[in-house]
């Protein structure tokens, strides 16, 4: 009773009733109950994220700080808006699955500065946005993302020294209590462990017009930091530019607009994460009316293997010219592959677009290809794209299929916007578009379904620095934000106290099982085969699994999964299954016994391949075995260091 009189003096002391106290005090619950964000609005929008009994960040606070004002300081609340939503979104380029259910409820704070806060809670995690209503354009000097941990956690990032990054740096893995501010920053997403049997997964969507976010540590949890808009440019390379000066905002906006949403996958089970599509349901609607040339596939790429096919069959000096590309062509037309790409050297210089390497002859290429049935996709720096808008109007004249654009290295609001204008003039001339030297998927892709993947990861072009230890956290991390070029697909494989490899004799690190696995287990709208395909001939049964496996999927369903450790998953295209497992290097092997009670009630032909008796040296060794399935059976898997499994489906035909 004390308290109470005590509260009611406190709140009538500093102007307040106490219903007036009880209406800047909010909580928002996911549709199931299971998650709750209380709001509470005092000097700063400060909010908790909760599940169950479990308070996982408290007081976390958030601002939009603009030349004149800070949105989110003193906030003046004109009222609110609560409510529900459910709606079924079908992606034209079906990562994990053909249709996904967005069920969220919602809460609008409206405040009287002329802005509002959007926060949504899902089941599996909440979001939050700012939205502005201003008259005029905005400068954005900064904004205040900052999150406290209620524990000393376990964090997963990506570290970088700087704000110019490929997003190709080996994952850091430090507790909570050892990220000081004067450490390096981190790209998103990050993967927190909050060891309360809880996983955190931070990112965000819907980024438009507006810089990528980068996080750094406070000793007790993080704060948001972000590119300054570069104001002018110097030469540097043929390949990128160097920023000699920037403005002291980070965005200048339209002042009526919504903002990048911040959001959290918040999971009970490691499985959750590789299942999420929280990019997706936050992301924008597609703009496009016509989607039907957008045709997502595998390709055949030559600068992995040095572009240096041999054998009986070769009878012409293999590199960068005519006879090499037809023959990539002719491999690719044989197994189903939809496209080659033709990386640097197709064209005279990396600055010119439009006058073909003689010796190469773009033009008889994509002739020939369209005779065997495969596209041609075209690598260019983004500098000379940012140059040379108009290529696209040439290259669709030309019957270019796709680019690949790389080297961006930045996400400040400049780059940004070039991600945008590029995916948007491409998809007018029907090309789609895969960024190389990229930052992370952040909801573009949905709004130009032509933009089919991005790199933005450590993948199996860095040799020796790929390991299956970093790439194993690829499914919770990376792949679990959208589309990933990771360019698997090697035919020679070593353990990692043996590797040695030189183009044109590329290897990898992981045993054969686990490059096949690749295939199923990371997503991309367009696969790459990285190796030769004098490779590919030599292996025949692996490369008729790898062919064989679509790059979109219709159901996606994780049947064991450990962060850092492992991940078994299952994938349906159609009436045909896909299994893909891989594992780290910290045991000698792994084994698991996979129930199968997702399939129908049929029976099913299954074709595995599996770490051979001695891949834990030799890494090419696998078994390719047979056998007859249904959703009663039980499968034992076994999975060598660095290892892997994979297995085909089908549909047994009943005679």
């Amino acid at each position: 009773m004390k308290t109470i009189k005590l509260l009611t003096c406190f709140f009538l002391l500093f102007g307040w009733s106490t219903s007036e106290a009880q209406k800047r005090n909010f909580e928002l619950l996911s549709p199931n109950g299971s998650i709750k964000v209380s709001i509470a609005l005092a000097d700063k929008i400060y909010y908790s994220i909760s599940i169950g009994n479990e308070e996982l960040a408290s007081k976390n606070h958030i601002a939009l700080i603009l030349k004149n004002e800070t949105l989110g300081l003193n906030p003046s609340l004109s009222g609110t808006k609560k409510g529900n939503k459910s709606e079924v979104i079908h992606p034209v380029v079906p990562l994990k699955y053909a249709s996904v259910t967005a069920s969220y409820n919602y809460l609008v704070l409206n405040f009287k500065e002329g802005y509002s806060v959007e926060f949504r809670a899902f089941n599996d995690g909440i979001a939050h946005r700012f939205i502005t209503n201003k008259k005029s354009e905005i400068e954005v000097v900064n904004e205040d993302f900052s999150v406290n941990f209620t524990g000393n956690y376990l964090l997963h990032l990506q570290q970088t020294r700087g704000f110019k990054t490929s997003s190709e740096e080996e994952y850091s893995h430090i507790q909570s209590s050892n990220w000081k501010p004067s450490d390096k920053m981190s790209t998103l997403p990050i993967l927190i462990d909050t060891k309360k049997n809880y996983k955190i997964l931070i990112s965000e969507s819907d980024l438009s017009d507006y810089p990528g976010m980068f996080v750094k540590g406070t000793g007790s949890g993080i704060v948001s930091t972000f590119p300054k808009v570069p104001l002018e440019f110097g030469p540097d390379g043929d390949r990128s530019v160097a920023i000699v000066k920037e403005a002291n905002y980070i965005a200048k906006t339209t002042g009526t607009r919504n903002f990048p949403w911040r959001y959290f996958v918040i999971t009970k089970n490691d499985k959750q994460l590789i299942e999420n599509t929280m990019t997706l349901k936050l992301a924008p609607k597609n703009e496009l009316k016509d989607t039907s040339w957008i045709i997502p596939g595998q390709a055949s790429w030559e600068w992995w293997n040095g572009a240096s096919p041999f054998g009986p069959d070769v009878n012409f000096v293999a590199g960068c010219n005519l006879d090499t590309y037809k023959y990539f062509i002719d491999f690719a037309s044989k197994n189903g592959v939809k496209y080659i790409i033709m990386d640097e050297g197709w064209a005279n210089s990396t600055t010119d677009p439009y006058s073909p390497n003689a010796n190469v002859n773009v033009h008889e290429l994509i002739r020939y290809g369209k005779e065997k049935n495969v596209g041609v996709v075209l690598w260019l720096t983004w500098l000379t794209v940012d140059k040379n808008m108009e290529l696209f109007k040439t290259f669709s004249e030309w019957g270019v299929a796709g680019v690949k654009i790389d080297f961006m290295d930045r996400s400040d609001q400049v780059m940004v916007n070039y991600y945008e204008n590029v995916v948007k003039e491409a998809a007018k001339h029907k090309i789609f578009v895969d960024f190389h030297g990229a930052f992370k998927p952040s909801g573009l892709e949905y709004k130009y379904p032509n933009l089919i993947s991005y790199e933005g990861v450590r993948g199996m072009e860095q040799m020796g620095g790929c390991r299956p230890d970093n790439s194993v956290y690829f499914p919770f991390m990376r792949n679990a934000v959208g589309a990933m070029d990771y360019t698997p697909g090697a035919m020679i494989s070593m353990q990692p106290e043996v590797y040695i490899s030189e183009r044109p004799n590329s290897a990898s690190i992981g045993t054969r099982a686990y490059q096949l696995a690749l295939f199923v287990v990371f997503e991309s709208g367009i696969q790459m085969l990285a190796d030769s395909p004098t490779n590919y001939y030599k292996e025949k049964e692996s490369t008729e699994f790898i062919t064989a496996v679509p790059t979109t999927w219709d159901e996606t369903v994780v049947l064991e999964a450990k962060v850092g450790e492992y991940a078994i998953v299952a994938k349906r295209k159609g009436t045909k299954w896909f299994i893909g497992g891989i594992t780290n290097g910290a045991e000698k092997e792994r084994n698991f016994e996979i129930k199968l009670d997702f399939l129908k009630d049929k029976k099913y032909n299954l074709t595995s391949f599996e770490d051979g008796i001695n891949a834990g040296y030799q890494a090419m060794d696998y078994r390719k075995k047979t056998l007859t399935v249904d959703n009663n059976s039980t499968v034992k898997i076994k999975m060598v260091r660095n290892g892997g499994w994979a297995a085909v489906l089908d549909e047994k035909q009943i005679r």
